[in-house]
């Protein structure tokens, strides 16, 4: 049996989070959920392998999108980790400071898909 690919998905918004588990587990994902920086990092430090982690910029507690990519760069261990990054705002700054800190991708919800990030979501793991 084929093992599957593990997206940690870091969404504060419950309704918003289980849409995105549910689809990423019917396009043959397994997934784990997090709603803030904080438990996003026990997560990943407690688990054997995340292939991606689909992040939202707003979260739950003091630290935001950016400080959870700024500690996974900055740790050798989780370094390479794909990130794409699904926000409801894009301002140029922002957009600019993720993909200078290492993201792969940077989407704002309003113009794409669900169906079409789970595709590149898959094109980027393998």
């Amino acid at each position: 049996m084929d093992k599957k690919n593990v997206v940690l998905i870091v969404e504060d918004e419950a309704p918003l989070q289980e849409i995105i588990k549910t689809k990423l587990e019917l396009s043959g994902f397994d997934t784990v959920t997090a709603r803030s920086v904080k438990q996003a990092k026990n997560l990943i430090e407690d688990l054997k392998g995340v292939d991606a982690i689909w992040l939202d910029h707003y979260l739950f507690g003091k630290e935001d999108g950016l400080d959870f990519v700024a500690m996974l760069k900055n740790n050798k261990q989780w370094s390479k980790i794909p990130i794409m990054v699904v926000s409801n705002t894009a301002t140029e700054d922002k957009v600019r400071a993720y993909l200078s800190l290492g993201v792969n991708k940077y989407y704002t919800k309003s113009d794409y898909r669900l169906d079409q990030i789970v595709a590149d979501m898959k094109k980027i793991i393998k």
